[in-house]
């Protein structure tokens, strides 16, 4: 098998792995499921990713590709704007795309993915949330901008995942999250424009 026969293998199986978690979600990533979708024997994948978790990684590491060219385009887009409303933009790109790619999201997330760091997934997150950092930096000059920001981060991370259970629709009688929104970006940086 030549090298480029070799990448179109490596290419597609990742292919079906990102179509299968899209379509049943993260659980239903087995090696077998995704050799069998990407049409090839069982035995295929291990010789591409030597461990389950490699072949993970480098499917969440398309959901962290896909999600940062996401927020660079919408922030890109807005950057006429404050810090604030590109903050704002980001914070729904993030959300939106939490609950619109829900299992690609629960995998992204991953413990084990991230900590074993296959793939260099950690670093391919962290342009994302250094973009946070910078805005946060500006908007709120005097605060410690990293540690603002994350935990602007995880009160976002929470609303995604509280809003995809139901919990929060059903505690705060929210019939969006745009709201939520505003109000973790209120409690992190001050009150802010409407």
């Amino acid at each position: 098998m030549t090298s480029e026969e070799e990448a179109g293998l490596r290419a597609r199986l990742i292919e079906a792995g990102v179509d299968l978690v899209t379509r049943e979600g993260a659980q239903a990533l087995s090696l077998r499921e995704i050799a069998r979708r990407a049409g090839v024997s069982h035995g295929a994948p291990r010789r591409y990713f030597p461990t389950h978790l490699e072949l993970l990684s480098a499917i969440a590491r398309r959901g962290f590709t896909d999600l940062g060219a996401r927020a660079a385009e919408s922030v890109a887009g807005s950057e006429a704007s404050s810090p604030r409303a590109q903050l704002t933009t980001l914070g729904r790109v993030y959300l939106d795309f939490a609950l619109t790619n829900r299992g690609m999201y629960e995998l992204m997330f991953r413990h084990d993915l991230l900590a074993s760091n296959r793939l260099g997934l950690r670093e391919t997150s962290l342009p994302l949330f250094g973009a946070l950092v910078d805005l946060v930096g500006q908007v709120h000059p005097e605060a410690d901008a990293p540690v603002v920001a994350g935990a602007l981060w995880a009160n976002l991370h929470g609303i995604a995942q509280l809003w995809s259970f139901g919990s929060l629709q059903l505690a705060s009688g929210a019939e969006d999250f745009v709201p939520l929104l505003h109000a973790a970006l209120d409690a992190h940086l001050g009150p802010g424009p409407r």
